[in-house]
């Protein structure tokens, strides 16, 4: 928010899947989502009355935790907070973004090799239909799948890095940095600018960030809640 102004980046995922993202949608009422299985994110409008709040409860199911990425409001006292972590927004700020003649990109069949990546490193949400969300670039070596990095949440005008992470046989070659450059190569060629989230805690990635040209824009959160029992479950559109 600048001067009162709202930005697509102060609430992204509501940007993503009432833009480019739209195709992904399922909703009720003014509460989005994407299917379960390409992202936890989900979109609340900016001010959620008690009736967002009761159609998020529907769609999710009675008592199902539900991600609140970037949700800093207040949460209703029949939800329960079960994780919340301060996290930070990071924005292109003259990048050197290149091409990379290692990088491949990754397809479905390289899903199961992505997700074996992924729990090995833990660098965030990654689900089987994830990878439709935008372009995944990766690096093998001898073969296997060594270092990765896509894109993720697509406000109009932008596009999110996300899932940077190299195993850790690989670590200290620069991998990660290489690929970040290049997944910010082909948003770039779009015409679109890179922005990224981690942790407020994570000293080592912020300065990675900084250090590549990304500049803090704002301060965010991640959080989940846990939906009142008594909900029922509805279907979604």
């Amino acid at each position: 928010m600048s001067d009162g102004i709202p930005h697509v980046l102060d609430n992204p995922a509501l940007a993503s899947l009432t833009g480019p993202h739209a195709l992904f949608a399922e909703r009720r009422g003014r509460v989005l989502r994407y299917p379960v299985d390409v992202s936890p994110w989900l979109a609340l409008p900016d001010e959620p009355d008690a009736d967002d709040w009761a159609d998020l409860a529907a769609l999710a199911g009675p008592g199902a935790e539900v991600p609140l990425p970037g949700f800093r409001g207040q949460v209703p006292d029949d939800w329960e907070i079960t994780f919340q972590v301060e996290g930070v927004q990071f924005v292109d700020d003259g990048l050197a973004a290149a091409r990379d003649p290692e990088a491949i990109r990754l397809g479905p069949a390289d899903v199961p090799e992505m997700l074996d990546l992924i729990e090995r490193t833990q660098p965030g949400p990654f689900l089987p239909r994830t990878i439709e969300m935008g372009t995944y670039l990766g690096i093998r070596r001898d073969g296997a799948l060594v270092a990765m990095a896509g894109e993720r949440l697509h406000p109009p005008g932008w596009t999110e890095i996300s899932a940077v992470c190299t195993d850790p046989a690989a670590r200290g070659e620069g991998l990660a940095t290489r690929l970040i450059l290049a997944v910010a190569h082909g948003i770039r060629e779009r015409g679109e600018t890179p922005f990224l989230h981690t942790g407020a805690g994570n000293a080592n990635a912020i300065r990675l960030y900084e250090s590549l040209g990304f500049r803090l824009r704002r301060r965010t959160a991640f959080l989940a809640a846990r939906a009142p029992e008594h909900r029922a479950a509805v279907p979604v559109s």
